[in-house]
C-alpha cells in the first residue's frame, strides 16, 4: 500500500491511499487542476482514481468536488447527511445524481481490492468520518478534523501500519492569536480540532510494534508551524504512557501546498 498526502491544512486537503491496482482520494478540498497535477506526480492517472471518499462537507475538503467528479466520472462516497449538505452548497456546480453512493459508520465496503471503513468523528459538520483502509495485511487511516478522542475511535484504530493524523494548532498560538472569540472556542472545542499535544496522546494510544510512521497533517496556517508540530507530537510519545519514543518511527509532516513524500508500507 502507499499513502500520499496532495495537501493537507486548514486551507484544503486531498489524500490518496492505494494498492497496487487501486487508488481513492480521501476529500478534494483544492482546486481540480491541482488534484490531476499530484496525483500524475505520483504516477496516477486520474481517470484511474476509484473513488472519491468525503470525511465531511467543509469546503476545505469538497471545493473541488465539482470539477473532479465531472471531468473524471469518479464515483462520490459520503454519508447521507454529508450529501444532502454538498448538495445545498451552491459553489460546487451540477454533480450528476448517480455519482452519489451512500455510506454508513462501521459498514465496511470494497473498492477493488481496498477495504474502506468509515469511523464517525466528533466534529462541527453534519455527519463527519474518517477512513480506515486495508488491503491485504497493510492498513492506514486518514484522522482528522476531531475535537477530541474516545476509547471507541482507539479501538477503532489499532493495529495500523501507517497514519495520516491531524496535529491542527498550538494551544498558546491559538489563544494568543488573531482569531475571534468565537472561532477559537469552536477550534478549541468538543466538536473542533485536535492540538499537537491531543495528537500526541492519541498517538500513544495506537502504538504497536510494527508501526512504520506516521504524517501529521491539517496544520493551521496562522496556528502552527510544521517543526513545532513535529517537535510536540514527537515529545508527547517520549514522555507519555507508553513503551515508545518519538525517535522509534518516522514521523513526517504534511505540506499545505506540496505533495508529500509517498509512503510505502
Amino acid at each position: 500500500m502507499r499513502l500520499c498526502s496532495i495537501a493537507s491544512g486548514s486551507s484544503g486537503n486531498c489524500i490518496v491511499i492505494g494498492s497496487d491496482n487501486h487508488h481513492i482520494l480521501i476529500d478534494v478540498g483544492i482546486s481540480g487542476k491541482r488534484i490531476t497535477c499530484g496525483l500524475e506526480e505520483i504516477g496516477v492517472k486520474p481517470e484511474e482514481v476509484d473513488g472519491i471518499f468525503i470525511s465531511h462537507e467543509h469546503a476545505d475538503h469538497v471545493q473541488g468536488l465539482g470539477v473532479i467528479s465531472r471531468k473524471f466520472g469518479l464515483p462520490i462516497y459520503a454519508t447521507e447527511k454529508t450529501i444532502e449538505a454538498i448538495k445545498k452548497m451552491n459553489n460546487l456546480g451540477k454533480i450528476d445524481e448517480s455519482l452519489y453512493h451512500s455510506i454508513c459508520p462501521n459498514e465496511k465496503i470494497m473498492v477493488g481490492d481496498l477495504q474502506i471503513e468509515p469511523i464517525r468523528i466528533p466534529h462541527d459538520a453534519a455527519d463527519p468520518v474518517m477512513y480506515a483502509v486495508r488491503s491485504g495485511a497493510k492498513s492506514a487511516a486518514v484522522v482528522t478534523d476531531l475535537g477530541n478522542y474516545n476509547q471507541y475511535l482507539i479501538d477503532k484504530l489499532q493495529g495500523l501500519d501507517v497514519l495520516l493524523l491531524e496535529a491542527n494548532h498550538d494551544i498558546h498560538m491559538l489563544e494568543m492569536g488573531p482569531y475571534p472569540y468565537p472561532l477559537k472556542q469552536r477550534i478549541l472545542g468538543e466538536n473542533g480540532h485536535l492540538s499537537n499535544e491531543a495528537s500526541g496522546r492519541f498517538l500513544n494510544e495506537l502504538l504497536h510494534d510494527r508501526f512504520q510512521g506516521v504524517m501529521l497533517g491539517h496544520l493551521s496556517k496562522e496556528n502552527n508551524y510544521e517543526k513545532l508540530a513535529y517537535e510536540t507530537v514527537r515529545l508527547e510519545v517520549t514522555l507519555g504512557d507508553c513503551p515508545y519514543r518519538g525517535s522509534d518511527f518516522p514521523i513526517y509532516v504534511a505540506k499545505r501546498d506540496q505533495v508529500s513524500d509517498v509512503l510505502d508500507f
